[in-house]
């Protein structure tokens, strides 16, 4: 057995070997303890027929746990400093491909079509470079990939915001976005300190498995995102008010508004954070046809 790369002393060697020296632009953190990345690995549930996506290898801490657990490992790698280094740290893993490019201009769906000929089931794993955090998983989650889900680790709090529920302070649009499209929890947290360099935030582990279908069916989802967006627009404001202030012409619509409000049995002098994806849903519904023309 080849020994982790995910320790002090091993990621140190590493990084004097190639004079490595981390940009704070992208991100970079690299984890130092072995025992944290074989929870992450566990909590993707993965098998020898499982095909994974990482984002943000680093020096392959992670990579080399997922290549000891699944069948196929594709890594995305922003930082061209560190494909000579992957090469070097996973050599040993025939079943690791590395891709030199940015995961938001990628065509993922063809690189799954391409590595993924084989595999039965799909995850993306990875610590995720926390600047991009939020751009990254609604980008897998509207392109809507043949994927079982994601376990990431990103910032604790934005994680909290992902898994959070109705009436928490935590609650908003974001909540919505990724529980539209996932079953959300966070299934562990990560100390700051288990990281090289050290960074100025607490980390969390979310999973997102994907719902066969969106946990509601509305018309036109890119509308229904709008009256998400809208009712979240100030956070004290009643719906009422932040939808008057954030629909187009809201104003001169208070009439019809307050009448979708109605319709959707919701007091009108609500706060957003206190309803449900589903009364989203419905209210969405309600205000579709008068402002469909505008939106």
């Amino acid at each position: 057995m080849y020994k982790d790369i995910a320790t002090p002393t091993r990621t140190k060697e590493i990084l004097t070997k190639y004079g490595f020296s981390f940009k704070k632009s992208l991100g970079q953190n690299f984890l130092i303890e072995p025992n944290v990345l074989h929870r992450i690995v566990d909590f993707a549930e993965l098998s020898e027929q499982t095909g994974v996506i990482e984002i943000g290898p680093g020096i392959g801490a992670l990579t080399e746990q997922l290549a000891r657990r699944a069948k196929r490992v594709v890594a995305f790698e922003i930082d061209q400093r560190l494909i000579p280094i992957l090469s070097d740290t996973l050599s040993p893993y025939s079943n690791v491909s590395i891709i030199h490019k940015d995961i938001l201009k990628a065509d993922v769906r063809q690189v799954i079509v391409e590595q993924f000929i084989d595999v039965d089931d799909i995850m993306v794993v990875a610590n995720l470079p926390y600047y991009v955090t939020t751009p990254i998983i609604m980008k897998l989650l509207t392109d809507r990939l043949p994927i079982r889900g994601m376990v990431v680790m990103l910032q604790k709090e934005v994680a909290e915001r992902m898994a959070a529920k109705p009436g928490t302070k935590d609650y908003g649009s974001l909540t919505i976005a990724v529980q539209y499209y996932t079953h959300a929890e966070t299934v562990m947290h990560v100390p700051r300190t288990v990281f090289m360099p050290k960074p100025n935030v607490d980390s969390a582990v979310i999973r997102l498995l994907r719902r066969e279908q969106p946990a509601v069916h509305v018309s036109d989802e890119q509308f229904f995102f709008t009256v998400v967006r809208a009712s979240f627009g100030q956070r004290r404001k009643t719906i009422l008010n932040n939808l008057m202030s954030q629909l187009p012409n809201g104003k001169e619509k208070k009439e019809q508004i307050e009448q979708a409000l109605h319709n959707a049995h919701i007091d009108p002098k609500r706060r957003g954070e206190t309803l449900t994806i589903a009364e989203f849903a419905t209210l969405s519904e309600q205000l579709y046809d008068m402002f469909r023309q505008e939106a």
